[in-house]
């Protein structure tokens, strides 16, 4: 069965969205206090009663969790799922490895990265909700375009590539050819370095250099001069991005992800094989079960820290 297709945004309402759920952040970015009621009393800081701010909303995202499915053009299959949420002045980042294996209620066994394929994104939401034990409430699904439109309206992607990185895959014109060192990645360089995987790292070596595009793009978002052009690129991305968020929410989502402090961790897991796969058997947060049998995994643990 076909995955069912999410409604696409639209476009305007989500320009008008954003600009002004990022004006409202970064008017709240400012001293209020100072700016309602400048002058000494404001410099001491001691006789101004509290503002009540109308615009809080617009900074807070809720006590929501969204799931980000990254998927490659015309694929079936999710290369990257993780999830984020917005708390305590934080933007919260958990990574999950797209070859967790899961013994679906619905589908039965299999990884991860193939739940979108077998039933959607309801179906991605109800199984991350169980195995993380709170719920996923929304999704946003991105293709490898709208992340190279991305990366590129913000000047490329700096990210320190560890080792050459050289991979051709002529049926699919695929070639990755990156040396080693500190660079600014764009289009099809950093398409490249999100999808190498061809070392004994495997997914889980792919899952850390998605972690460095994350951190440096996330910081290249923060900057005055391409957080005041946030509505433009996202309204660029826009047409690579379906989500069930309405542009309220998504604005208020972008506003929050905007004037908070990154914070990211991956999810620990352990290699096995079962008829001739191989899985990883990941620990959840919520302590439940992923399906897989102990006995089967490896005798040694990849530890995936940050």
């Amino acid at each position: 069965m076909k995955a069912p297709y999410p409604r696409p945004i639209n476009f305007r309402s989500l320009f008008m969205a954003v600009s002004i759920g990022l004006g409202t952040g970064l008017l709240l970015s400012i001293p209020l206090r100072r700016f309602l009621a400048p002058g000494p009393a404001a410099e001491a800081g001691d006789s101004l009663l509290p503002i009540s701010n109308p615009f809080a909303a617009w900074s807070v995202f809720g006590d929501r969790e969204v799931v980000v499915l990254g998927m490659e053009d015309g694929g079936g299959n999710t290369d990257a799922i993780f999830t984020i949420r917005v708390e305590n002045g934080e933007t919260r980042i958990t990574q999950i490895p797209r070859d967790s294996y899961v013994d679906s209620r619905n589908f039965g066994p299999m990884k991860v990265n193939a739940l979108y394929a077998r039933g959607g994104a309801e179906a991605v939401k109800q199984e991350l909700s169980r195995l993380m034990g709170r719920p996923i409430q929304h999704h946003i699904l991105v293709n490898l375009e709208g992340i190279r439109t991305m990366g590129d309206l913000v000047g490329g992607v700096r990210v320190d590539v560890p080792k050459r990185l050289y991979y051709v895959d002529r049926s699919q014109g695929l070639t990755i050819d990156l040396q080693p060192g500190p660079q600014i990645l764009k289009g099809r360089d950093l398409e490249g370095f999100l999808r190498w995987r061809h070392d004994g790292e495997g997914d889980l070596g792919r899952l850390a250099r998605q972690q460095l595009v994350l951190k440096s793009l996330f910081s290249s978002l923060k900057r005055p001069e391409n957080l005041v052009r946030l509505p433009a690129l996202i309204t660029a991305a826009g047409r690579n991005l379906n989500t069930d968020l309405g542009p309220m929410e998504l604005g208020g989502l972008i506003t929050a992800m905007g004037t908070t402090n990154l914070d990211t961790e991956r999810l620990e897991a352990t290699p096995f094989d079962r008829n001739g796969i191989s899985y990883l058997d990941t620990e959840w947060p919520g302590g439940n079960s992923s399906g897989a049998d102990a006995s089967e995994t490896s005798s040694w643990r990849y530890r995936v820290l940050f």
